[in-house]
């Protein structure tokens, strides 16, 4: 299990990481905002994820076919977890030394659009405000780190439980009366 758990979520941590650091020159260019850029995060998250559905899928054809729903699961979420550090991990180094200024950005992004539907100054006030915590949450590494892992880890999740519930398969039975050869 160690070794195909490892493969996939290696494989599967790099595509996480390479695809959020392809992007940020799309961001830098416009390409990419913040109306659109969560349907695209979440979008390639998804996709990315069939990485575990394949995982279990070669997990359970290397153990001769069977699989039980609990084997599956803890490979599709082990496969999980080691891409969720991956994409965590990309966030920091991002976060920390590439775009340091996200919070700013993205306080003037919500900010702009609470004005475009016409909020009051005081929903706007309490916004900013709401905005200003969050940077200071986001100041800290392991908090940082906490709610990045929140991002992909649910998608991650009902991923891992379709797999295993589609992926499941028990030993045949042979029918009464016949009897089995060891």
């Amino acid at each position: 299990m160690k070794k195909i758990v490892l493969v996939f979520g290696l494989i599967f941590g790099a595509i996480s990481s390479i695809m959020m650091f392809l992007t940020l020159p799309l961001m830098d260019k416009g390409v990419i905002n913040f109306k659109n850029g969560e349907v695209i995060g979440y979008t390639a998250i998804l996709i990315s994820f069939l990485l575990v559905f394949f995982g279990i899928r070669s997990y359970r054809e290397n153990a001769g076919g069977v699989i039980s729903f609990g084997r599956a699961f803890s490979v599709g979420i082990l496969i999980t977890l080691i891409s969720c550090l991956f994409y965590v991990a990309s966030w920091e180094v991002i976060y920390y030394k590439v775009m340091p200024d996200f919070v700013d950005k993205y306080s003037a992004h919500m900010v702009d659009t609470m004005r475009e539907k016409g909020a009051s100054d005081a929903a706007i006030l309490s916004k900013q405000k709401e905005m200003e915590k969050m940077k200071e949450l986001y100041k800290n590494p392991l908090i940082n780190a906490a709610i990045t892992m929140i991002e992909p880890f649910p998608v991650g999740l009902v991923v891992t439980l379709i797999s295993a519930a589609i992926l499941r398969k028990r030993a045949a039975i042979p029918p009464a009366g016949v009897a089995q050869t060891v």
